[in-house]
């Protein structure tokens, strides 16, 4: 990625104890910062690069606690990135289809934005027809967050910080978010969402990332083959938002227990042109359990999805429209796998809550794993 000749490139290896503690095993992995870009009120976004010893590097910014590039090789050890990006912070700001945001308050869907908490009734930013949408019109992924240099041992990561507000986007009390990226030796890129808030609210966090497992520019990603671990799917309306019933996904175009390319059965879907759909990850929710397996057959990447969360969306990539808004990137040229809670989750009481109180904290973990399949 090309990146404007005012950039300022800095390496940082912060305080001599974490130098010699985190980087004893691996002296090679660091972490890189540049200016990316300034937001319409003149505040500068940060771009950092975590490598490890190996090279291999993801890139994440605090604008909307954003991943970036994710650098990984083929089986020919041709590295390239494999997640949808821009060139520049400008395309972010002026809007973009949630590449690689972090989305919240609440991610998906909530129908006719309104819910009930202990008897009292609460309508949030209507932004997707009469229905709520990814947290409303000022979400998480158009916002600066604060940010935190991690380093562990074998690991390099950054974790972002958000407080927003009592009545934000219309959900009630004061919340702090956090995102945390850790990339490791492996080309293990895990993701970690808590939340903390001081009167009871609705919270739904994921990444909004796009793959593309040949590399980024590549063309469609409908010949990547999948597994995913799930044996029911949400039905939902024509709107997209959940009924309360769980589908079998047997005997339906949305069965992906055996490998199978995305794009065997994608036809069979025409109303979403593609697919938009929510799977109920097989495991106990809370538990870091496998979520879903992709691979590439002609460069061999390989990824692998485990995470703490009870759902996961599959999105294709239907609506990207091919020009400056989404980076020339046209429909079904990637995938998206959103682990996450279900949505339209604070209207349906048999689902796994998502309703967050003072006593207690949000804690969600996600990891991507990247390899080669010979």
């Amino acid at each position: 990625m090309t990146v404007a000749n005012f950039v300022l490139v800095v390496t940082f290896y912060v305080g001599l104890t974490s130098i010699s503690n985190a980087f004893a095993i691996n002296p090679n992995m660091k972490i890189e910062s540049e200016v990316f870009g300034t937001t319409s009120d003149n505040q500068k976004v940060i771009r950092y690069t975590l490598v490890n010893s190996k090279g291999y590097s993801v890139s994440v910014m605090n604008f909307g606690a954003t991943l970036l590039e994710v650098m990984v090789p083929d089986r020919e050890g041709d590295v390239a990135n494999v997640n949808l990006c821009f060139e520049s912070f400008s395309s972010y700001e002026s809007g973009h289809p949630y590449f690689g945001s972090s989305v919240g308050r609440f991610c998906n869907r909530i129908g006719e934005g309104k819910f009930q908490i202990d008897g009292a009734e609460y309508q949030v930013t209507l932004n997707s027809g009469k229905h709520h949408l990814h947290g409303g019109k000022d979400n998480f992924s158009y916002r600066l967050w604060d940010s935190e240099i991690i380093k562990e041992e074998n690991t390099v990561g950054v974790s972002f910080t958000i407080f927003s507000k009592d009545g934000d986007e219309g959900y009630p009390g004061n919340l702090t978010a956090r995102a945390v990226y850790k990339w490791n030796d492996e080309n293990e890129l895990t993701i970690e969402y808590s939340a903390e808030t001081d009167a009871p609210t609705h919270v739904n966090l994921t990444n909004h990332s796009y793959w593309n497992l040949a590399g980024a520019g590549s063309g469609s990603a409908m010949g990547h083959i999948t597994k995913i671990y799930a044996d029911q799917w949400l039905d939902v309306d024509v709107d997209l938002i959940p009924s309360g019933i769980f589908n079998p996904v047997e005997g339906t175009p949305l069965d992906f227990r055996e490998a199978r390319c995305f794009g065997e059965r994608i036809s069979d879907l025409p109303n979403t042109k593609g697919y938009d759909h929510c799977y109920v990850v097989r495991g106990e929710s809370g538990k870091l359990r496998s979520a879903a397996e992709v691979v590439d057959p002609v460069s061999g990447r390989k990824l692998e999805i485990e995470t703490t969360q009870p759902g996961m969306q599959l999105y294709t990539a239907n609506h990207l429209p091919g020009n400056e808004r989404s980076n020339g990137y046209q429909s079904h040229h990637a995938f998206c796998l959103e682990t996450q809670h279900f949505p339209n989750t604070p209207n349906i009481s048999h689902f796994p809550t998502t309703l967050l109180r003072p006593e207690r904290s949000l804690r969600e973990t996600t990891v991507h794993r990247f390899g080669v399949q010979n």
